[in-house]
């Protein structure tokens, strides 16, 4: 679904990511691993065509986005679920979820499927996405970027400020649209247990580089949680 390969990527004289090569299959969960600092958030703003790469590709269904810009990659098919949810607060619910119909047809609904996986949201399609909780919001956030039927879904940071009942709703809800087998999930995370409960495979980055990889299954016998230590 997703293929990179050989990305570099600067700010300045400053080196930011290394030689970045790495694949993310549809009908599995990529972890991506790393502490504060290493190139996460570069390389998200990379693959979403919100910075330039220097040098290097991504492919995405088998088409070259290295050079397209943000609104080309959002109707090839990527969902963002941005870190910190940036749901509009002034908006309502159900204006919220609309907004991620903006690149689809007018006669475009809202997929029944978001109110399946969050329930909580068709009963507040009514009330302003500022008035609900942190972890409704992030509820919110997920069926904004699900609304427009993407085939990657990338989540940066999805549990971060969240309740441990709504994180277990998030972990049900990227583990069921996973086994349906048509998307592909990149998930960033630091919470080494959520993302270990989900990933299929893991990349851990450090310093711009992927310094380890492997199956999601292995990442205790592998040592990834030391590499998350500060």
């Amino acid at each position: 679904m997703l293929t990179v390969n050989g990305l570099h990527q600067y700010y300045g004289g400053s080196h930011i990511l290394r030689g970045l090569t790495f694949e993310v299959p549809p009908g599995r969960v990529t972890a991506l691993l790393g502490r504060n600092g290493v190139g996460k958030t570069t390389l998200l703003r990379a693959l979403l065509g919100v910075v330039p790469v220097r040098s290097g590709t991504v492919t995405f269904g088998g088409r070259d986005l290295t050079r397209a810009a943000p609104y080309e990659r959002a109707r090839a098919g990527i969902g963002y679920v941005p870190q910190g949810r940036e749901i509009f607060p002034r908006l309502t619910v159900e204006e919220n979820l609309r907004m991620g119909l903006a690149g689809r047809p007018a006669s475009a609904r809202i997929p029944a499927r978001i109110f399946e996986l969050f329930p909580v949201l068709r009963q507040m399609l009514g009330r302003r996405g500022g008035d609900l909780s942190g972890g409704q919001q992030q509820q919110l956030a997920i069926g904004r970027a699900l609304a427009m039927e993407p085939s990657l879904l990338v989540l940066d940071e999805p549990t971060e400020g969240i309740q441990p009942s709504i994180i277990q709703d998030i972990e049900r809800a990227i583990r069921t649209l996973a086994g349906e087998g048509r998307m592909a999930i990149l998930l960033v995370e630091q919470y080494y247990d959520f993302a270990r409960s989900l990933a299929d495979a893991y990349l851990v980055m450090e310093r711009g580089e992927i310094v380890l990889r492997g199956s999601g299954a292995d990442m205790e016998r592998d040592g990834v949680k030391a590499r998350l230590a500060v």
